[in-house]
């Protein structure tokens, strides 16, 4: 008898499994697919109306819900940033998405990120091929996502606790950077650490101000050409006494 209701109770725990995991996978299917209706509505500010297939299968593969708090599962695949702490947010589902699409990642690419976060938008490159070098200066956070990262079977992200704004010299040069928090302006290190016909993805603003999403394209001169793509909310790029740089 002990047996059998030991059997029973390892089947129920396993079909509440199986129906969590089907109910993500649920989640995030409607999430891709309110990403791709989003992409249509925005593509005359973005001039992207469809996003790249491969940014779309990264977007349906990692499991999101597995970086935010625990009280913000139910909400993982909402269309909306999250608070994870520290006064740091997971920006939404399709500003993750463009951001990632106008970076034209291929595998293989070296790529910079900075301001690590949770680590989901880190994941989404990992999952695009490339090779991420990712720079958080909080160290609770930076310590977290590299544990989470690590523990999701992502090897090619590489974690650093440290100040984004002057990127990461010894890894450069990188065929993209990416920055998941604003800056007054854009900041010369990351420029010169993009190699020649590379793309820089920066939400550039004062906190309480307009922001804009810019597309930085370094020409191989060394000059480089920038677009506005969207306007934007970021929370911002700050120095270690929490100062906007």
């Amino acid at each position: 008898m002990a047996a059998l209701i030991g059997g029973l109770a390892m089947a129920m725990e396993g079909d509440l499994q199986a129906q969590m995991r089907d109910g993500f996978e649920s989640q995030r299917k409607s999430m891709v697919e309110e990403i791709a209706a989003i992409a249509r509505i925005a593509g005359m500010d973005t001039g992207r109306s469809a996003l790249a297939a491969p940014v779309m299968a990264a977007m349906a593969k990692v499991p999101r819900h597995e970086f935010v708090p625990a009280a913000s599962k139910r909400n993982a695949y909402a269309n909306r940033p999250l608070s994870i702490g520290a006064g740091q947010t997971i920006s939404q589902p399709f500003i993750v998405a463009l951001m990632s699409d106008l970076m034209q990642i291929k595998p293989g690419d070296k790529v910079l990120e900075v301001g690590t976060g949770s680590g989901y938008q880190a994941a989404v490159l990992a999952e695009l091929g490339a090779v991420v070098y990712t720079i958080e200066i909080i160290e609770p956070l930076a310590q977290e996502a590299q544990a989470r990262l690590s523990r999701l079977g992502y090897g090619k992200v590489f974690t650093r606790v440290g100040d984004g704004y002057q990127g990461w010299p010894e890894q450069a040069p990188f065929e993209a950077i990416m920055l998941t928090a604003a800056p007054r302006e854009v900041p010369q290190p990351l420029i010169d650490q993009l190699k020649p016909g590379g793309r820089l993805v920066v939400p550039i603003g004062e906190l309480d101000g307009v922001q804009s999403l810019l597309l930085i394209e370094k020409r191989a001169d060394g000059t480089h050409a920038r677009r506005k793509v969207l306007a934007v909310r970021f929370v911002p790029l700050t120095d270690k006494a929490g100062r906007q740089q």
